[in-house]
């Protein structure tokens, strides 16, 4: 995957402006959800994101923790793809996109609108060297790729993604020698853990089977129906 200067410039508002240099940032990239029109097409047990926010709320459920446990001045940078927020808010007739540009600004965190997984490891690579300690994803995954969209455009297809063939575009060199970094999308264990430290560097930790949203209602992170690999 090429890094151009159009995908730099195409980076989200707030995101334009440089990233605070700091010793220690936490990267947060966050998928979007699909669109109803699609998924009420499907079996009831087949459908996906009857809620909005499933990997918003997430983002910023881990966000809190990463304040409660590195302080109020911590760097996070909360990427988001942008495109299927914009969508469902149409769908649902709802301002998605500045409900999410709230949220970034209580939370002090710097939010970067990307549209392709492109803008997204573009967004990881601006970050000084050795700076980032925490890196989680949270959206729809399978075993070889993050789906930064899926079935917003297409019922049952992603239009993007970052795959594991992919990630040699990441800078190595951007995470910090102890760097925790982790998938709460479903099956990342199952392939893309192995690239991702192959290629990176550093393990990833990844679902070996299906990951659960439904716990948010409790305050709580996903959780999976296999168990957690490196």
């Amino acid at each position: 995957m090429r890094i151009g200067i159009l995908s730099l410039l195409m980076l989200g508002c707030s995101g334009l402006t440089e990233l605070i240099a700091s010793e220690k940032n936490h990267v947060i990239l966050c998928g979007g959800p699909a669109l109803r029109k699609w998924e009420d097409l499907r079996v009831e047990g087949d459908q996906h994101d009857r809620w909005w926010a499933n990997f918003i709320h997430a983002s910023t459920l881990r966000m809190d923790e990463l304040r409660a446990a590195n302080g109020s001045h911590a760097a996070i940078t909360w990427i988001v793809y942008r495109p299927a927020y914009i969508k469902r808010g149409i769908e649902d007739r709802k301002p998605y996109s500045t409900w999410i540009s709230k949220q970034a600004a209580k939370r002090k965190a710097t939010l970067i609108w990307v549209s392709s997984g492109e803008q997204a490891i573009a967004a990881i690579n601006r970050h000084p060297s050795r700076s980032i300690v925490s890196f989680d994803f949270f959206g729809h995954s399978n075993k070889y790729c993050f789906l930064l969209d899926y079935s917003a455009e297409i019922m049952g297809a992603s239009k993007a993604w970052i795959h594991e063939r992919d990630l040699a575009g990441i800078r190595r060199d951007v995470f910090a020698k102890r760097a925790h970094c982790k998938s709460w999308g479903c099956h990342t264990g199952e392939s893309m853990s192995a690239h991702w430290k192959r290629t990176v560097g550093k393990a990833l930790i990844g679902a070996k089977g299906k990951t659960d949203y439904r716990t948010l209602s409790e305050g709580k992170l996903p959780t999976v129906s296999g168990r957690w690999v490196r």
